[in-house]
């Protein structure tokens, strides 16, 4: 189900079918050390966690991390979305692309969607972004969006320490 499009993008929920793709996201060597390392292996562990973690997200929010496809191709090269998380006030814009997805603004493209659609289609009147400190592009991208630092926070039960960024939208 396409949610929406860009000039350059499809954003849509991701299904069962992008298992694969998932796997390789989540083992993209970036994604381990800028996000986390959720020891994945195979495809049918993408699915379970894909099941655990973005699907339910959809059913409780109406929103989750997305699928980005570029066109025309359709070809699958990040994700991107809305993440609701227990230890933040604010719904958090997140977002990831393997190499073949970098450095091309589609970061930039995708997150300002889902900006929008945040606002536009659920009500949101302020969105959070947490990367790591040293994360120099994700940092890039937020400010790019005109996101504002807020400080540093630390991920519970003594997790990693990341730079917090917020948008009054």
């Amino acid at each position: 189900m396409t949610l929406f499009k860009t000039d350059r993008l499809t954003l849509r929920v991701m299904v069962d079918e992008d298992a694969p793709f998932y796997l390789e996201m989540l083992n993209d060597p970036d994604f381990k050390r800028n996000i986390a390392d959720r020891g994945l292996n195979t495809v049918e562990d993408a699915l379970i966690d894909m099941r655990e973690r973005v699907f339910p997200s959809y059913e409780a929010h109406g929103f989750g991390m997305f699928l980005v496809c570029q066109e025309p191709d359709g070809k699958s090269i990040g994700m991107a979305g809305l993440v609701k998380r227990d230890f933040l006030d604010d719904v958090d814009v997140g977002y990831g692309f393997l190499p073949r997805g970098r450095g091309q603004g589609f970061a930039v493209e995708a997150v300002s969607a889902c900006i929008d659609y945040a606002g536009r289609e659920q009500g949101i009147s302020r969105l959070a972004a947490i990367t790591a400190p040293d994360n120099i592009a994700s940092i890039q991208v937020l400010e790019k969006l005109d996101f504002r630092y807020a400080g540093q926070l630390q991920f519970p039960d003594g997790g990693d320490i990341c730079s917090h960024y917020l948008l009054d939208l």
